[in-house]
Order: C-alpha cells, then sequence, then structure tokens
C-alpha cells in the first residue's frame, strides 16, 4: 500500500475501480485495495455460482432462508432481528461474501408495492430501528451490510424511471428518516442508491442526496453502490458521489476521457479509491470458504432460529377462543388448502433463496395430531383457476372435522420485484372454498400467506380466528403448528395498517401514477398517519395483534431529563394464564385543532416476555427528535411550542394510557426579513416590539376597530407589502425595521433564552 501511494495509480486503473469487475465483484488492483464479493439479501445468502446472472435466473447456492422483512417487521423485536443479521453476517461469510445487499428499509408507501415483502413497515420509526438492529447484528461478523434502496423508492412500476414527486416534509419526516437514523448510529459499511429519480433527480446521480445529505449531513464515510443497472449517467454518478457501478457497463474509458477533457474532477476517483480501501480496512482480507462441517453447522443453527423468527413474526388477527387447538379434544382436523402442502415462503425476485430445508405446515401438523387426525385437501390450485371437484372434496373434509383450518394466500405469480399488484383481494376462487367450508364445518381458523397486505373485509366473518401468516421463510410450516397448537404464543404486531378497501388507502389516487411521474399526494399522512388522524375506519389497525393471554397497563409517568426530553414509565401486566409477549407502543402527537401533521405518531416500543401474573416496568424515551418537524422555509429541525398528546398502548387506537406534556419549542429565532408575514414578525418578541412602534404611526393605529376579517388578512401579508397600501411605509422604513429587528434578536440571543437557527 505504502509503495503505491508513493507512485500514484494511472487513470485507466483508477477509473476501472468505480465499477465492478463482474456481476457479483468489485474491481480489485494488487497493491491498490482488493476485490469484494457482494451478495443478495435481504432475508438469505444468495450466493451465485460462477457464471451467475444479475437477474436471479441462475441457481444460486443453498443457504437458510429466514422470513423476510415483512415477517420481521411484524416480530416488532430489535433482539430478534440483530440474532438474524448476526447469523446471516456468519453465514455470508462461510461463503465468502464480503458485503451483504441488505436490509431492504423503504416504506411501504401503498399495499400494492410489489416489493413490500423486501420491507419492513409503513412507518419510518419501527423501520429505522428494526434495520439498524439488523444491521449492527450482520455486521458483529465482519460482513458489511449495505441499507437499500436509498431513496424513495415505493413502487415497482416503472421503476427504473419513474419520478417519486414527495414534498421536503414527506421526504425528511418519513422516507429519509430512517435511512438517517440507520447511517447515524449502525454506520453501514454500504449504501445502495434507487433505480428511481427524485423530484426529477436519478438516485444515483443526486448530489444533494448522495453527497450533501448523505455525507456531509449524516457523516456517511462507507461506499455508495448502484442498485444492478441504476446508473444512466456515468459521469454525472461520480460527480454526485456514486462510488461502484454495478454491475459493470464496459464504459470505464468514459470516465478516462472524461478526466482527460476536465468535465470530470480525478480527485473524484481518488476518493473512491479511497473508500474502498477504507472499506477493506474495515471488513478485513477476504474470507475463506467454510469446510462442508462448517456449514452444516452454521445452518443447523440457523434452521432452528428462523424457525423462531417465524414463530415471532406471524400475526393473530382474530381468534374466539378456538386456539389454540386442544389437542386432547381434537379427532378430526380437516387442513385445506394447498398452501398448506405447497407453502409460500419467500417473495420472487432478486431476494429469492435456495432454502437448505423447506417444512409445510401439513406436514408438521400431520406428523404431531398423527395421520388418523388429520384430514387434507387442497381445495384450489394456485393457479387461480377453479376447479369444483377440488372444492367438494375439501367441502367433504371438513364437514365430518371438528375444526377446519383453511390455508389461504397469494400465489407466487400474484407478488413480485418488478411489478406491482393492482388488487389486495384474495383470489375469488380460495374465497369461494371458505365461504363453502365456513357453512359446513364447526369452527374454522384462517392462515394467510403473503407478501403484501390483502382485505379481509368481505370474508373475516366466516373465521373464528385468523392468523396472518406472511412469508415466514424456511422454517414456517413447523412455526404456523407451534402457534396453531398453543406451543407458542402468538406475539407479531401489524407494522401496516389493513384497510377495510384499497380505495380508502391515502395512495389510492395516486399510486403507482403515471407518464414517469407518481406524486406523493398523501405527504407525511402514510399509512395509519393518515386513517387515524381522520378517524377513519380500518380492518385492523397497525400494531395490531392478539396473543393467548391478556396484558393490563398502568402507571404512567413523564419525568423531565433535560429540556425537551423526558423518560415515560408505566407497567404493564400479564393477566392471563399463559406465557406471553406484549408490545408496549408508545405514540405522540400535538394538541391543536386542525391537522398541521399526524395526530399521533409511533416515538418507542418494548417487547416483553411476561409469565402469569407477572409486571415489569417499561421506560420509553423521548427526545426533541421525537416532537420535531421538517421546517421547509427554514432548512431544519423545528420544534413548535405547544402542547402533545402522550399515548401509550397495544396499537395506534388500543390506546391504554393517555397524558399530555407542554414543550417551550426550540426558541429558535428565525432572521426576520422584508418578506416575512405581519404574522411572523409578531411572533417574534424582538420583531413584535419594533412592528408596535411603526403601526402606532399609522393609520391602523390610530383605527378604533378594525373588522376581524382584515385583522386576519393584514396579518397574511409581507411586511414589505406595506408600501402599497397608502400607509407612509417606504422602502427605507423597511429596511430601517429589518434592521432593528435583527439587533433585537442579538440581543434576545446572549440572554441565552433564545436560539439561532
Amino acid at each position: 500500500m505504502a509503495d503505491h501511494e508513493a507512485q500514484p495509480a494511472p487513470l485507466a486503473l483508477k477509473a476501472s475501480l468505480t465499477s465492478g469487475s463482474d456481476t457479483w465483484h468489485s474491481t480489485g488492483a494488487p497493491g491498490v485495495v482488493r476485490p469484494f464479493l457482494l451478495a443478495d439479501g435481504p432475508h438469505g445468502v444468495r450466493r451465485q455460482g460462477e457464471g451467475g446472472d444479475a437477474l436471479g435466473i441462475g441457481t444460486s447456492v443453498p443457504a437458510t432462508c429466514f422470513p423476510p422483512a415483512v415477517a420481521l417487521g411484524s416480530t416488532w423485536d430489535t433482539a430478534l432481528v440483530r440474532r438474524v443479521g448476526e447469523a446471516l453476517g456468519r453465514e455470508a461469510a462461510a461463503l465468502e461474501v464480503d458485503v451483504l445487499l441488505g436490509p431492504g428499509m423503504n416504506i411501504k408507501r401503498s399495499p400494492l408495492g410489489g416489493r413490500n415483502f423486501e420491507y419492513l413497515s409503513e412507518d419510518p420509526h419501527l423501520t429505522a430501528r428494526l434495520a439498524a438492529a439488523y444491521v449492527e447484528g450482520v455486521q458483529s461478523t465482519g460482513t458489511g451490510a449495505c441499507v437499500k434502496h436509498f431513496a424513495v423508492n415505493n413502487q415497482e412500476t416503472d421503476r427504473m424511471r419513474v419520478s417519486a414527486e414527495v414534498d421536503q416534509r414527506a421526504l425528511r419526516e418519513v422516507y429519509l428518516r430512517p435511512f438517517e437514523h440507520v447511517v447515524r448510529t449502525a454506520r453501514p459499511a454500504v449504501v445502495m442508491s434507487a433505480y428511481n429519480s427524485i423530484n426529477g433527480v436519478p438516485a444515483s446521480e443526486n448530489p444533494w442526496l448522495l453527497t450533501n445529505l448523505l455525507r456531509e449531513e449524516w457523516g456517511f464515510d462507507g461506499v455508495v453502490v448502484s442498485d444492478w443497472g441504476a446508473v444512466n449517467d456515468r459521469i454525472a454518478a461520480l460527480r454526485a458521489g456514486l462510488d461502484l457501478e454495478m454491475p459493470p457497463t464496459g464504459t470505464d474509458a468514459e470516465i478516462v476521457a472524461a478526466v482527460e477533457r476536465g468535465e470530470l474532477e480525478e480527485s473524484a476517483l481518488d476518493a473512491v479509491a479511497a473508500r474502498l480501501r477504507a472499506l477493506e480496512a474495515r471488513i478485513g482480507p477476504a474470507r475463506p470458504r467454510a469446510t462442508e462441517d462448517e456449514l452444516a453447522g452454521i445452518r443447523r443453527d440457523n434452521a432452528a432460529l428462523a424457525r423462531e423468527a417465524a414463530a415471532r413474526a406471524a400475526v393473530l388477527l382474530t381468534n374466539d377462543g378456538v386456539l389454540p387447538l386442544d389437542r386432547s379434544s381434537l379427532d378430526g382436523v380437516a387442513i385445506i388448502g394447498e398452501l398448506a402442502r405447497t407453502p409460500r415462503f419467500q417473495g420472487g425476485g432478486s431476494s429469492r433463496v435456495v432454502p437448505t430445508e423447506v417444512s409445510s405446515a401439513l406436514d408438521a401438523l400431520t406428523r404431531r395430531l398423527g395421520a388418523d387426525v388429520v384430514r387434507f385437501a387442497p381445495g384450489y390450485t394456485t393457479d387461480g383457476v377453479a376447479d369444483e371437484a377440488l372444492v367438494l372434496a375439501a367441502v367433504e373434509a371438513a364437514r365430518d372435522a371438528r375444526v377446519a383450518v383453511v390455508f389461504l394466500g397469494l400465489p407466487e405469480h400474484a407478488e413480485s420485484e418488478g411489478f406491482d399488484r393492482t388488487t389486495i383481494e384474495l383470489p375469488a376462487d380460495q374465497v369461494n372454498l371458505l365461504e363453502r367450508v365456513a357453512a359446513v364445518a364447526p369452527r374454522v381458523v384462517v392462515v394467510l400467506s403473503n407478501g403484501g397486505v390483502v382485505s379481509v373485509a368481505g370474508w373475516q366473518h366466516h373465521a373464528n380466528a385468523i392468523l396472518e401468516g406472511w412469508l415466514l421463510g424456511q422454517g414456517g410450516g413447523d412455526a404456523t403448528a407451534d402457534l396453531l397448537l398453543g406451543d407458542r404464543t402468538p406475539s407479531g404486531r401489524l407494522a401496516e395498517t389493513i384497510p377495510l378497501s384499497l380505495a380508502d388507502h391515502p395512495s389510492y389516487l395516486t399510486f403507482p401514477g403515471d407518464g414517469g411521474v407518481s406524486v406523493y399526494g398523501e405527504s407525511v399522512f402514510v399509512g395509519y398517519r393518515h386513517f387515524d388522524t381522520l378517524d377513519r375506519p380500518v380492518a385492523f389497525p397497525f400494531g395490531h395483534g392478539l396473543t393467548y393471554t391478556r396484558f393490563e397497563y398502568a402507571d404512567l409517568r413523564l419525568a423531565e431529563v433535560t429540556e425537551n426530553a423526558w423518560e415515560v414509565t408505566f407497567s404493564v401486566t400479564n393477566t392471563g394464564d399463559r406465557d406471553g409477549q406484549e408490545v408496549a407502543q408508545l405514540y405522540v402527537g400535538p394538541v391543536e385543532e386542525r391537522p398541521t401533521r399526524p395526530r399521533s405518531e409511533l416515538r418507542g416500543f418494548a417487547k416483553v416476555d411476561l409469565r402469569p401474573g407477572e409486571t415489569t416496568t417499561v421506560t420509553l424515551p423521548l427526545t426533541d427528535a421525537d416532537l420535531r418537524t421538517w421546517d421547509v422555509r427554514g432548512q431544519r429541525w423545528a420544534l413548535a411550542a405547544g402542547d402533545y398528546t402522550i399515548r401509550v398502548g397495544a396499537s395506534s387506537r388500543d390506546v391504554r394510557l393517555e397524558t399530555t406534556v407542554h414543550s417551550e419549542g426550540d426558541r429558535v429565532l428565525t432572521p426576520l426579513t422584508a418578506q416575512s408575514t405581519i404574522a411572523e414578525w409578531r411572533a417574534d418578541p424582538a420583531g413584535r416590539e419594533v412592528l408596535a412602534a411603526l403601526l402606532g404611526q399609522t393609520a391602523l393605529g390610530s383605527a378604533k376597530s378594525v373588522a376581524p376579517e382584515l385583522v386576519r388578512m393584514f396579518l397574511s401579508i409581507p411586511l414589505d407589502k406595506l408600501r402599497s397600501f397608502g400607509l407612509g411605509v417606504t422602502g427605507e422604513t423597511v429596511a430601517r425595521l429589518v434592521a432593528e429587528a435583527r439587533a433585537g434578536q442579538e440581543q434576545l440571543f446572549t440572554t441565552g433564552v433564545y436560539r439561532r437557527p
């Protein structure tokens, strides 16, 4: 390395480092930096063999298939997600992988998003905490993690060209917030830029995104890699802050020519080389492939963890007491649905893993209940073609059973990377099957398998219990049996709202857009923020999930730690007769007559494990960052003075405890200008005094009464516009007032009561 530093590398060599050497390797140069092997995640190590392709058509090396992000998000369990990250990191290292391409951490803007199964939640706080735990777990093993897709990658329709048109508040408060938290706290080795544009600028060629925000504001010191095939203009991408184009397009000569023509600074290439060397220093030398015995041991441990994670991810939506199934009285159980025998355990596209093993719910239940108890009928085919003979056989199986467990869900062709869904309804033949089974079966349990939200409103009355199983990875079959039979208690919670209908969703009218543009018209009112602010009915709210026991909340207390920072403390008691896990959730929102921001937003959560009768005390931090909004005019995070409601409960709508806290705000004085409104001048302590002196010298000051509507109109006028209304205000007057107000603000800053922006 020292020899290389003494003899600078030729320009062509520097240029070669900015793209891969093949589909999955970066380019190395002896004495400069080694090549890195990157592999798809996020829920398994998709290590392609020799000749592997970027589209994932070829077969990859078998690896543990953990529950995808749609399921991990529903665990609300940072400790568990960190363990999954560690397991993935160890398996990646055993397969010589340097950087695992995960986690996917984009917001689920619409339930139709084709890649929603790869993403964690519709909420930025939950996404941020779980993604940070994942990154910390992966990187604790020496494997680099790559967070993706940066940023605002929320649809698959026209994904390589579409421009996400989103306002600054929504960008900062919803779509960028998870990335900021993970970058600042977990320090991922790599960030992947997205295919889409943001407000007209491609993410891979966006200097504000990749340099101003990511590196300068957030302090990211790692490598930025493109999504595979995302770069349109390599020179613009390098200028913007992209380090590595993947896979290579064979256009390195264009980089050399651009430097020679003076269109690109050579220092940009030097910066790339330096960041790649820093990555090598961070993750170490190339790792040898593990022996088959070592791999077998890793996979054995990982398989057990995959099953545990799957059991903790499923969400019990409804239950009238039919679950858990009472094995002592079960002399006949009808298992109905092809998905019980042929499970869907992951989504399609680049994240598809070749699993080391797969369990089906049918096999697991038959093994544990006995072949003489279980009666199976597929009921439908996964191609969506109705088959009356299959339905009749399923009805007969259900007729003589004490309970029918009906497995419903989306077939593989219905959701995948590369396209968005057009409906959230289950296949019609499956709904018909459920109706006919429910007509003869004494009790019905529905188990769902889907990567994106499905509507339940039209059929949930047919079920005595509904278990939302999502996509549960290779251990999902055994995990489902664990939950149905009561060997484990359900502990998953919804990481996204289930609407009554697609038309109720805030993104309905603008997703996925057209003409190459997708307008984010709902702004910050994404998911539950919309439903809860407007108090609109939903099928199941954000954070919802039942267990086989009950929990009570009590003793809500707030203790101020520092200015605009509190500790929120309360107790949770298991009042049932079974062990169980509760997810206590903290929501915060402003007290205001007309909503200018969401009524409540998740700002903390804790998953607690309690025995019957056991009580625990939960303490969650609440800081000024949890109360702030993005001030577009001031281009900063701002905290408004006022009252804020603190809600604690078991979902965004199941509020058990509530109180209010007052904040004096951040007491930041924004410099007053000639274009500041009269209302803004009056709200500022220095401006108010200066303005009062001015108004006392005008006709307004001598007026005995002014109509209220005229006052409101007057308050909205910028100060400079007073020159136009015959009040004797001149340009010189305005300039003097601005100078006096600025001087008054400076005096206030010295007191320490007020702060500069």
